[in-house]
């Protein structure tokens, strides 16, 4: 077994100050399983990754993971990062590494991604994440090195979608990304059952303490995460948002 880059399971509660923790670990909500990631909103390592370099989809986390380790690196969290259609080009904005490769969707449509408001989950040219409502990021223009659009938008400004409802008979696995209200935390979570909508944005809102949180994906949510022995497999993936670690370099 290759040998694995540590990870800590500590300081998962919303508040705590341990600048070191960066931990996944399984926690029940209203008496439903879910996985959790925490990292700091400014990891160095937080990308998004979508296009092999021979130019198809990486499609699984498994081949993600062995192109960057032939560069390196080690993949210590990944989880699959937004809508795509079935060539898994992406539904919406889509940048990776200041390229942008699908343009801004800000009309209604069919389909969760539709629901308005939705969002974007982006990454500034300072390695900040932000979770932001679409029409705010049109407004906002920024210079996002990593940007992707999803939808519905789960938690709003400290608000659950308006959509929302606790009875919603709509359950699917799920995944999304929220962030603390001082823009330090940067919260993964996906539901290991079937849950609604409303339960899993009160995850991030009332569990998590995520004042803004998106909606990434359902049915096909998945996540990589070492520390849990976890490698979740599936259909084939369009964008994936990661965590990369690299050896530090020797002093010279």
């Amino acid at each position: 077994m290759r040998a694995m880059l540590p990870l800590l399971i500590l300081c998962l509660l919303p508040g705590c100050r341990e600048e070191t923790a960066q931990a996944c670990e399984a926690i029940r909500f209203d008496e439903q399983p879910f996985t959790v990631c925490r990292f700091a909103a400014d990891d160095p390592g937080l990308a998004l990754f979508r296009t092999h370099p021979d130019g198809a989809p990486f499609a699984d986390f498994s081949r993600l993971a062995e192109t960057i380790a032939a560069d390196g690196g080690e993949l210590v969290f990944a989880m699959n990062a937004g809508m795509y259609h079935d060539d898994r080009r992406p539904v919406g904005l889509y940048i990776e590494d200041g390229g942008q490769q699908a343009g801004l969707v800000t009309r209604a449509g069919p389909g969760n991604f539709g629901l308005l408001p939705n969002g974007v989950f982006w990454i500034d040219a300072d390695g900040a994440a932000h979770v932001t409502e679409t029409l705010a990021y049109e407004a906002l223009a920024p210079e996002a090195r990593y940007a992707t659009q999803s939808g519905p938008m789960l938690v709003i400004d400290g608000a659950l979608h308006p959509a929302f409802n606790p009875d919603g008979t709509s359950r699917k696995r799920r995944n999304g990304v929220g962030l603390s209200a001082d823009g330090e935390t940067l919260w993964f979570a996906i539901s290991d059952v079937p849950v609604n909508f409303d339960t899993f944005a009160r995850l991030f809102r009332d569990q998590l303490g995520a004042t803004d949180a998106l909606y990434l994906d359902g049915t096909v949510s998945r996540l990589y995460a070492p520390v849990l022995d976890r490698d979740d497999g599936g259909t084939d993936m369009g964008p994936i948002v990661a965590i990369v670690r690299r050896p530090a370099r020797a002093a010279p």
